[in-house]
């Protein structure tokens, strides 16, 4: 079957109107971002943010004529708006929340909100400050060092405009959905995987404004079945913007791992990812020093290329523990570029078994944060 093409989809969305305006959406320019990669189909729909609440009947519409269409395997239609102004109404750059469909609040419970992740029991944001520190690479070892201790976990590349978990992942295809409404999530080495690398092209740039890119990752929670899971791992964006504040604000995330460098520079920026998490009362289970020394592999000398032991000052420094280092090494490097990451390539080696150290550690931390939650909520009593 031929792949749908850009012009059936705008002629399919031609059907759905704007009733208050009295015209079709393609008409009015409301389209936005289509994208098309082997019969997924992802579409936005920029309404006015004072809108946005009536307007879902319209998004499912639109969704339902686009997944009619011969040749799609699945649609994904958000809403998304721009305020142009003014005082009242959504802040400038929210995505446009459907009747019903509350902000979660950062907090520190582990239990995800029915509407998103109704089967995940926790779950961990992989944060940095800044890019280039290597954050993806940890949070994949991390959640393979997770399911390595008996853990089912899944992993949400929620990084948007730099997808890597499929090609870190090792995983080659398409999402499918055995229902045709919520997609199945892929997996590999046991461990499930969402991202939207599997919805477009590898070197395709993602060019979409922030709203839109929030109600994608919205989407990659409550649309996929997960199924039951100990842990999700979110591979967070890097730095602290609108876009990261706004994921902490509304996943209802069980703690965070901050992800850094040893130099000040890089230590500087993770201090504000730290801060962010803490204003939205997000635990932050502590600080991972990565690329913390580089040993020479013919000779065995070690060089601290970028300085050594700062990620500990630093966690002293703040109150939070420090959760381990991992070294500069070629073959975390390759092993991660080839879809093989160390911790199951190499699972006997020094490196793999220092991410399965802090996987250990943050699994620890889950369970105490579980446990005394449950004794503050007390026993249950039954008045007869």
């Amino acid at each position: 079957m031929a792949e749908v093409t850009e012009q059936q989809i705008l002629d399919a969305l031609k059907r759905v109107v704007d009733t208050e305006r009295d015209e079709d959406i393609v008409a009015l320019g409301m389209v936005k971002g289509l994208q098309i990669k082997g019969g997924h189909v992802a579409v936005a729909i920029e309404v006015d943010a004072q809108r946005g609440p009536k307007m879902e009947p319209m998004r499912k519409q639109a969704e339902k004529v686009v997944h009619g269409l011969p040749g799609v395997v699945s649609a994904t239609v958000v809403l998304t708006a721009e305020r142009k102004g003014g005082n009242g109404g959504q802040p400038a750059g929210q995505p446009a929340r459907p009747q019903g469909q509350a902000h979660a609040p950062g907090h520190g419970h582990g239990h995800a909100q029915p509407e998103l992740l109704p089967g995940v029991r926790s779950i961990i944001a992989v944060a940095s400050g800044k890019g280039g520190v290597g954050k993806s690479t940890v949070a994949v070892n991390l959640a393979l060092a997770l399911a390595a201790i008996g853990r089912k976990v899944g992993i949400l590349d929620s990084d948007i405009y730099g997808p890597s978990m499929p090609r870190m992942m090792g995983i080659v295809g398409q999402p499918s959905s055995r229902d045709g409404k919520p997609l199945d999530a892929l997996e590999n080495f046991g461990v499930k995987c969402m991202s939207i690398g599997f919805m477009v092209d590898e070197e395709s740039p993602i060019i979409w404004r922030g709203p839109m890119v929030q109600s994608a990752i919205e989407q990659m929670m409550r649309d996929v079945h997960w199924g039951d899971l100990d842990v999700m791992v979110v591979d967070m964006p890097p730095g602290t913007g609108d876009a990261q504040l706004t994921l902490a604000q509304k996943v209802p995330l069980t703690g965070a791992v901050i992800v850094s460098t040893p130099q000040d520079i890089a230590l500087l920026d993770a201090r504000k990812g730290l801060n962010m998490f803490r204003k939205v009362d997000v635990p932050v289970f502590g600080i991972v020093e990565n690329m913390s020394y580089f040993n020479c592999p013919k000779c065995g000398h070690r060089t601290e290329i970028f300085s050594h032991g700062g990620a500990h000052k630093e966690a002293d420094r703040l109150g939070v523990d420090f959760l381990g280092e991992i070294p500069l090494d070629i073959a975390i490097r390759e092993t991660s570029d080839s879809g093989q990451p160390i911790v199951v390539a190499r699972p006997d080696s020094a490196h793999a078994k220092a991410y399965l150290a802090i996987a250990q550690r943050v699994w620890d931390k889950i369970e105490r944060l579980t446990a005394a939650e449950a004794q503050a909520a007390g026993p249950r009593i039954v008045v007869q």
